[in-house]
């Protein structure tokens, strides 16, 4: 049910978030250099879970990275597709990825958990866990705050977590976290990132 009312949600209004927010240019600097840096650590197939317009996906594809990208908004996955031709863009739930257990090397999660409802998560980071390989990274991106407490996004309920939270979530779902940053920007809501490692 939560995945079809963020689909929703995302589905009328996938061109004003694409406009907003849809180019690598739009982003952050820190957080471009953290993604770049993030991908040299990681020498194989790569997952962009939860790519929206797709131009995280495109940033990796440029470095060099094997990478493909899944969201769960056709519209996002049929803008990226036309946008970025030369990257691979299918329909995906982050419940049930299409890819082998231990099948891929890296999984960037940059703000796609946002929306998921605090007693799912877990379930989530285990699917994140099933399909990267033993020592295989994931980086994730959210909003730091209390732990499960929602507020109202631009486009839907999302929640916050706290980077201790966060990292005991990640911890019971086979993760080791071995990078953390956190910064708050005048006008933005706090940022977090968290860098982790598949036991």
């Amino acid at each position: 049910m939560t995945d079809i009312l963020v689909q929703q949600a995302y589905s009328e209004r996938t061109a004003e978030y694409t406009s907003a927010l849809g180019a690598i240019d739009q982003m952050h600097a820190l957080d471009q250099h953290r993604i770049g840096r993030w991908a040299e650590l990681i020498g194989g197939r790569v997952l962009d879970a939860g790519c929206g317009p797709g131009h995280w996906t495109d940033f990796l594809h440029r470095r060099g990275v094997d990478v493909s990208g899944i969201d769960l908004v056709a519209e996002f996955v049929d803008g990226a597709c036309r946008r970025f031709p030369d990257v691979t863009f299918q329909v995906s739930s982050l419940r049930h990825i299409d890819a082998a257990d231990g099948g891929l090397k890296g999984v960037l999660a940059w703000y796609s958990l946002i929306h998921v409802p605090p007693t799912e998560l877990p379930t989530i980071l285990s699917e994140l866990s099933r399909v990267l390989a033993p020592q295989g990274h994931l980086l994730i991106g959210f909003f730091e705050g209390d732990s499960a407490e929602p507020f109202d996004h631009a486009i839907t309920t999302a929640y916050y977590w706290s980077v201790e939270q966060m990292t005991s979530l990640l911890h019971s779902a086979g993760f080791d976290v071995i990078d953390v940053e956190t910064r708050q920007d005048s006008g933005s809501r706090p940022h977090a990132a968290i860098s982790a490692i598949a036991r």
